[in-house]
């Protein structure tokens, strides 16, 4: 009680700060990851537009790589970046485990999980996968696909084992037999189908939360400005690779090492780029999915997690910078 009556009063007195007094320093570097699930990053980070903007104020761009949504998300716990891209349901669990985020804008709407299986596996169902090893990496949209998955074909969590594997990782397991099945993230899972001639079992666009791209709270409030114009970059790259699908194919395949068909199948027929704005419908989607949370007690009991969805998502704050595009 104790604590919570000095949380109280520390929340009053900073709501009777004038915003002035709260003046932030000067914005010395910009960090902010890149992953191969977010193509826009990629085409922004590859045309050095953002260092060309912020040089002008003698700013520095620092890129980190993100190998998953845990990771983005990881760095922005730990103040390691200021801006992250991960999977929508994935930044909801960790908004409710404390992650100090906000969510201005989508990178894209896409189907960029499922359930995989070896070629010649004799699975043809997520009923069949009862009893079997299944690789995932716990905190990301793949992770959270299956556990949403498993109810609809009388499948509970104990009835499978959760292998837990970095994505790459989990690619690497299930081609070489160590696991049964995989929950897949593309360019990855394309590239196990074209390569190793891996087959989906079970997908569903529904169930694959959009694309955020997150900040931390702090880094919202003391530099907005620098937050709008990383938006502006974002817009950018988005409306280029709209317009060259083939030169965006040709960056995704080189920075995921990938063939240039893997990379076609990813943007041309599993990626939309069509809706930036955080909206109604993210919050919609995200409150319909955020249950699993509860019902598989990765959050802690009685959270409000539609609360968790309304604090995270941001529908206002880049309509000005898109809407200018």
């Amino acid at each position: 009680m104790k604590r919570r009556t000095l949380l109280s009063a520390g929340a009053a007195a900073a709501v009777t700060v004038p915003f002035f007094a709260r003046a932030a320093d000067p914005l010395k570097e910009l960090r902010l990851d890149y992953a191969t699930y977010s193509p826009s990053s990629l085409v922004l980070r590859r045309f050095g537009w953002l260092e060309d903007d912020f040089k002008k104020d003698g700013v520095g761009v620092k890129w980190v790589f993100s190998a998953g949504s845990n990771r983005a998300l990881e760095y922005l716990n730990s103040n390691s970046v200021d801006i992250g891209s991960s999977a929508g349901l994935a930044a909801v669990l960790s908004k409710a485990n404390g992650n100090p985020i906000r969510t201005p804008y989508i990178f894209s709407r896409p189907e960029w999980t499922a359930l995989v299986v070896r070629k010649d596996s004799p699975i043809k169902s997520v009923a069949d996968l009862k009893g079997k090893k299944v690789a995932a990496t716990k905190g990301t949209d793949p992770f959270l696909f299956l556990l949403r998955a498993l109810p609809l074909f009388g499948l509970k969590r104990g009835d499978i084992e959760i292998v837990a594997l970095q994505h790459a990782d989990g690619r690497a397991a299930l081609e070489q037999g160590r696991v049964d099945a995989w929950a897949g993230l593309d360019p990855l899972m394309a590239a196990s189908e074209l390569d190793a001639g891996s087959r989906l079992i079970y997908r569903n666009v529904g169930f694959n939360t959009y694309g955020f791209l997150n900040v931390r709270q702090d880094f919202l409030q003391d530099q907005p400005a620098a937050v709008r114009r990383v938006i502006a970059g974002y817009e950018r790259a988005r409306k280029w690779i709209l317009a060259n699908p083939e030169e965006a194919a040709k960056i995704l395949a080189d920075e995921a090492k990938i063939k240039i068909e893997v990379a076609k199948v990813q943007l041309s027929q599993r990626t939309d780029l069509s809706n930036p704005l955080p909206s109604k419908e993210h919050v919609d989607a995200l409150q319909a999915a955020a249950p699993v949370l509860l019902a598989e007690e990765l959050v802690r009991p009685n959270t409000d997690v539609a609360k968790v969805v309304l604090d995270l998502v941001d529908t206002q704050f880049a309509r000005s910078v898109v809407n200018a595009g």
